[in-house]
C-alpha cells in the first residue's frame, strides 16, 4: 500500500507504474514475480515480499522489549525457510508471516518457491518518562513511533528480583500510564500548534474552508478526549474528518496491542496472573488489543533446532510461539486478510484490508490488474486442498468466476483475468 509521511492503511492502487519492480504483461495472473506492500521497499529484485506491515515495539526499560524483539526476529528467520530475511538497521527486522496454508498450496501446485507475506518489527528505544519534553531520546523516539502502522507496547507482568524495574516494582497500570501520557502530551502539543496555525491562516477557496472547518471540529473533540485521558482513536470521526486530521500523524490515533510479558511458568495459564488481568482490563478500556507472550521462552526457542521447538512449546502447554500470536493479533486489530495466488512458478500470500473487492485485491499486485480487471477465478482454500489442484477444482465446479463486486474472503485462492 502507498505510504505518506505517517502511515495510514489505504488501498494499494496508486504506486507509479514506471518502476524497476514492475514489468508485467500477462493477461492471466496467478504468480507475478514482484510485489508491493503498505510501502514500496528499496530492495534488490531478488527480495520477494508480498506486503509489509510495520509494527513498533515500545516499552519502559527492563520490561523485556529488546529481548522480545531479538527473539521474534530470530524465530521469524527460522520460520521463513527460503524467505530472504532482511535487516535494515540493527533495530529493524523483516520476518515472514507464519502461515501453514502457504506451504500446503505450494506442495499441491508443485511450486518452485513459496513467498509469504511479511511484517517489519522496529525496536523503538528511548521511551522514558518525559520523552515528550526531550528526555531519553525524546523527539527521535517520537519520530520513530510516528512511522509505524501499529504499536506493540510491552508490559512487564513477571516478578524477578534480579531484574530491577525502573519504578521499583512491577505495576502494569503505572507502566501503561507512563507511556500513554507521553503519547498524549505529544499529541496535545501538536494539536495546539495546528490550532494556532488554523486560527491565523485563511482558506484559499471554499473547498479548503470546508476541510479546515472539519479539521477544527475534529481536533476540538480529540483535544477534549486527550484532556480526559482518552486516546484520539476513541473519538468518533466521519471519514471526511479522519482525512482532514490524518496529516498530523497523531500517536494516540494508532492502534495499540499490549504485549503482556510473563514468566515461562505462567505462559500456559496467563489469565491467572494478576498483572495480566490488570492489562486485560486496561486494554478493554482503551479499545486496544492484548496478547500474552514470554520473551524468555521466545529467547530460548532461538537456541533450539526447529524440530525441537514444537516439542518444547507443547511441554509448556502452548501450541505456537509468540510470533504467531503477535502477528495474528496485529492482523485482527488492523482488519487484514490474506489471499493466495498459486502456480508452478510460485505460491504467494497477499495481505489486504477486510472488505476489499476482487479488483482492489488485484490492484495490490499491480495497479494495471485493477484497471483492466475482467474477473477473478476464485476457490476457497479448503475446497482447493480437497480438490488437489486448480484444474481439479474447476472440474468439480468449485472454481467460481467472480466479478467486480466480489468481496475477497480470508484464504481465497485467486486467478485474475484482465485486459492490458
Amino acid at each position: 500500500m502507498a505510504r505518506i509521511a505517517c502511515h495510514h492503511l489505504i488501498p494499494a492502487v496508486s504506486l507509479p507504474l514506471k518502476s524497476p519492480f514492475f514489468s508485467l504483461q500477462w493477461r492471466n495472473v496467478a504468480e507475478p514475480s514482484q510485489s508491493i506492500g503498505f510501502r514500496r521497499r528499496l530492495m534488490s529484485s531478488s527480495t520477494k515480499i508480498s506486503m509489509s506491515l510495520k509494527a513498533g515495539i515500545v516499552g519502559l526499560p527492563n520490561v523485556g522489549k529488546s529481548t522480545l524483539f531479538n527473539a521474534v526476529v530470530e524465530n521469524g528467520k527460522a520460520q521463513a525457510a527460503n524467505f530472504p530475511f532482511c535487516t535494515i538497521e540493527p533495530n529493524v527486522g523483516i520476518v515472514a508471516v507464519p502461515d501453514p496454508r502457504l506451504h500446503v498450496l505450494s506442495d499441491l501446485s508443485k511450486s518452485q518457491r513459496a513467498v509469504p507475506a511479511s511484517i517489519e518489527f522496529v525496536d523503538i528505544a528511548g521511551l522514558v518518562k518525559g520523552a515528550s519534553q526531550g528526555e531519553g531520546l525524546g523527539n527521535k523516539f517520537l519520530s520513530h513511533i510516528r512511522e509505524v502502522d501499529s504499536i506493540l507496547q510491552v508490559v512487564r507482568c513477571f516478578e524477578d528480583n534480579d531484574i530491577v524495574h525502573v519504578s521499583g516494582k512491577v505495576d502494569p497500570k503505572s507502566d501503561i500510564d507512563v507511556i500513554n501520557l507521553e503519547l498524549v502530551f505529544s499529541d496535545m502539543d501538536q494539536i495546539e500548534k495546528r490550532m494556532d496555525r488554523l486560527k491565523k491562516g485563511k482558506a484559499k477557496d471554499s473547498q479548503s474552508k470546508v476541510k479546515e472547518e472539519a479539521e477544527k471540529s475534529a481536533l476540538d473533540r480529540i483535544q477534549q478526549a486527550l484532556l480526559d485521558g482518552k486516546p484520539a482513536r476513541s473519538v468518533p470521526l466521519t471519514d471526511f474528518e479522519k482525512d482532514a486530521v490524518k496529516h498530523l500523524c497523531l500517536l494516540t490515533m494508532k492502534p495499540i496491542i499490549y504485549v503482556a510479558n510473563v514468566a515461562e511458568s505462567d505462559l500456559s495459564a496467563a489469565e491467572d496472573n494478576p498483572h495480566v488481568k490488570a492489562v486485560m482490563n486496561l486494554a478493554s478500556e482503551l479499545q486496544s488489543g492484548i496478547v500474552t507472550i514470554s520473551a524468555q521462552v521466545e529467547s530460548e526457542l532461538t537456541e533450539l533446532p526447529s524440530d525441537e521447538r514444537t516439542e518444547y512449546l507443547t511441554s509448556l502447554g502452548v501450541n505456537e510461539s509468540g510470533l504467531g500470536n503477535l502477528i495474528r493479533a496485529t492482523y485482527d486489530l488492523l482488519g487484514l486478510r490474506t489471499y493466495f495466488t498459486t502456480g508452478e512458478k510460485e505460491t504467494k500470500a497477499w495481505t489486504i484490508l477486510t472488505g476489499m473487492t476482487a479488483p482492489q485485491a488485484a490492484g495490490v499486485i499491480h495497479s494495471d490488474f485493477e484497471k483492466g480487471f475482467i474477473r477473478a477465478e476464485t476457490v476457497a482454500y479448503d475446497d482447493f486442498v480437497a480438490a488437489g489442484s486448480l484444474a481439479a477444482a474447476r472440474e468439480k465446479g468449485l472454481l467460481r468466476s467472480e466479478g467486480k463486486d466480489y468481496i475477497v474472503q480470508e484464504g481465497d485462492v485467486m486467478l485474475f483475468r484482465f485486459n492490458v
